[in-house]
């Protein structure tokens, strides 16, 4: 006996529909060239592969049952699936990656990611694009383990790893900030260690998958609060959950707006190198959508935006 694999063919769902749309299987054999009993041994052959009825036999007309009906739906979805991929296949074979996955670290601006993104997909291109959340180093973890194809804020010693290639985006000073109603906001200035240890720090939890992840700016013995991403972290610090530093770039409009207040500390300002990394030799074996990417990050008005642009709540 025939399996449901033998017999759900693209023919053969392609034939119920044509029974359907005819309305009989008369009219269907004649529309295919084909005697009626015939068809109507293929269609007996899918429903007994099956176990169910497809139509009614009850009268003249072919009338689907309800699981005729669903068998037509999917079947439906499934033809046009195997068109969608067969008309990928041909484009990847113009040297079209069939995926790009891009991890984002959280210091790099959503807005101007999703603006790439859409002036990429107006290419009409067969690449689907996976981006990846990341913070510190799970964001070159993800490039060095296989998970990704090219990572926006990394540190500039990922050029130091085999098999990647780093260029610089920009640099971002960190800054030391609470908001107006903290205990710290009044307190004099230079902050030190010792007083900045008494109060909770907020900190962005590493999504490196192995190891311990690296932290910045924390003290040993301090209260911590641990979010998932910057973005997380300076609204815990807006609403006085905590201190910490903060890129200067993402907080700026905080500051001017007094949401925030920036205090000096004893430590020495941070300044951040960022860059951009990817995986892959020369551009001749890069696929054309990474290509893109890097043509795209070429622009010194582009890699300002992802370190500057970011949309202020």
């Amino acid at each position: 006996m025939q399996t449901p694999r033998d017999v759900l063919t693209p023919d053969a769902l392609a034939m119920l529909q044509s029974i359907s749309a005819a309305g009989s299987f008369a009219a269907a054999a004649r529309e295919m060239g084909m005697v009626p009993s015939a068809l109507t041994y293929r269609v007996r052959q899918i429903e007994d592969a099956l176990d169910v009825l497809l139509f009614d036999r009850s009268s003249r007309q072919a009338k689907l049952t309800e699981a005729g009906k669903e068998l037509l739906r999917e079947g439906a979805r499934l033809l046009t699936e195997i068109d969608a991929v067969a008309n990928r296949v041909k484009r990847v074979a113009t040297g079209w990656e069939s995926q790009l996955t891009i991890a984002v670290d959280t210091i790099i601006s959503r807005s101007t990611v999703m603006e790439l993104c859409e002036a990429f997909f107006s290419l009409s291109p067969p690449t689907r694009i996976r981006l990846r959340d990341e913070t510190l180093s799970g964001t070159l973890d993800a490039l060095t383990s296989g998970q990704a194809d090219l990572a926006l804020g990394v540190p500039p010693d990922a050029a130091h790893t085999a098999g990647i290639h780093a260029k610089p985006l920009g640099t971002s000073p960190f800054v030391y900030a609470v908001a107006p109603h903290h205990p710290l906001a009044h307190a004099p200035e230079p902050l030190s260690d010792e007083t900045i240890q008494k109060h909770r720090a907020v900190a962005v939890a590493d999504s490196i998958q192995r190891g311990s992840g690296v932290t910045f700016g924390l003290l040993g013995g301090q209260d911590v609060f641990t979010v998932a991403s910057m973005h997380a972290k300076i609204d815990a610090q807006m609403r006085g959950l905590g201190g910490g530093n903060l890129p200067l770039c993402m907080v700026s409009h905080y500051i001017d707006t007094g949401r925030l207040v920036v205090k000096k500390t004893e430590r020495t300002l941070r300044q951040v190198a960022i860059s951009y990394a990817w995986r892959g030799g020369k551009a001749a074996s890069q696929g054309r959508a990474l290509q893109w990417w890097l043509g795209q990050l070429e622009s010194q008005t582009t890699r300002a935006a992802l370190l500057e642009q970011h949309r202020s709540a």
